[in-house]
């Protein structure tokens, strides 16, 4: 079955097998707050794993060897097996192969599961190193939810608005998707961040670490989502201006320093697993009432 839905108190969610992607979340309301993988970026919300952005030239080094990998990693386009079906819950493992060892020459088992409860949904990623040899590895959501939530809404009437003061300056990328060496300052006010496209001429505002675990996403008269994460230090916020998508990407991991030529055990932002252990991360996404931003 190439997917499955899960549904509780009014809210559905559905999954798809390939990428263990999340590909609609419709609320009590009847609300669909996800991009429907329209063309001008045909995706929903991809998971992203053994890394997070890009590396220098989509190559990387390990034991002197050196491998082709290319930006975000490869789990989001691979063929995940189900574990589990209910009613309210999803689960679906990815593990090595003859192809991934190909571009990733590391054994590891990852497991994405959906739980889905009143008006929330929470995904959790376990990722384990069942080989022989420490693990490096990066994994990030990537959830596109429509901007604006509502049709008629003005775009620039959205906000986010996170738990903590969120004061710290923030990274930027370069064209080439590599990682800018200077900081910049944030644009946002204390916990507000008022949207609008020209945050993104630049590419993603990544906050790096990010103080918050939670945030609030929506606009006056509209639903709102409320976002949280945990084992994510890094936030990115993206969208490719005029794209009636905004995406709220909790991450372990970073693209390439632009200054960075080392092995991807010492790449900045890598998790290293010992053999036989295991990283857990999760994220939510829960929906308010109107006006509850």
């Amino acid at each position: 079955m190439p997917h499955h839905s899960i549904s509780a108190a009014g809210a559905t969610a559905r999954i798809k097998a390939q990428g263990a992607e999340l590909c609609s979340f419709i609320t009590p309301a009847g609300t669909e707050l996800l991009w429907q993988a329209h063309p001008a970026w045909p995706q929903h919300a991809p998971n992203l794993f053994p890394i997070v952005g890009t590396l220098r030239d989509n190559r990387y080094r390990h034991n002197g060897r050196s491998y082709e990998l290319f930006r975000h990693g490869f789990a989001r386009h691979a063929p995940f097996e189900w574990t589990a079906r209910t009613p309210t819950t999803a689960r679906l493992v990815l593990t090595d192969s003859p192809a991934t060892r190909a571009v990733y020459p590391f054994a590891f088992r990852l497991e994405i599961a959906y739980a889905i409860a009143g008006n929330g949904l929470t995904i959790t990623f376990t990722l384990q190193n069942t080989g022989a040899e420490p693990l490096p590895a990066s994994m990030g959501a990537h959830p596109a939810f429509n901007w604006p939530l509502r049709p008629g809404i003005a775009k620039e009437a959205h906000r986010l608005t996170f738990a903590a003061e969120e004061t710290a300056p923030i990274r930027r990328v370069r064209p080439d998707g590599l990682l800018r060496p200077e900081s910049l300052p944030t644009p946002i006010a204390g916990h507000i961040l008022a949207l609008h496209d020209g945050l993104f001429a630049e590419d993603a505002l990544i906050l790096d670490p990010v103080a918050s675990t939670a945030l609030r996403y929506g606009a006056p008269g509209t639903e709102t989502v409320a976002f949280a994460w945990g084992g994510f230090p890094q936030l990115g916020i993206w969208t490719r201006p005029g794209m009636d998508l905004l995406c709220l990407e909790p991450w372990h991991g970073v693209s390439d320093p632009v200054d960075y030529d080392g092995d991807i055990s010492g790449k900045p932002g890598m998790m290293i697993l010992p053999p036989g252990t295991a990283r857990t991360a999760w994220h939510r996404i829960q929906v308010l009432a109107p006006d509850g931003v």
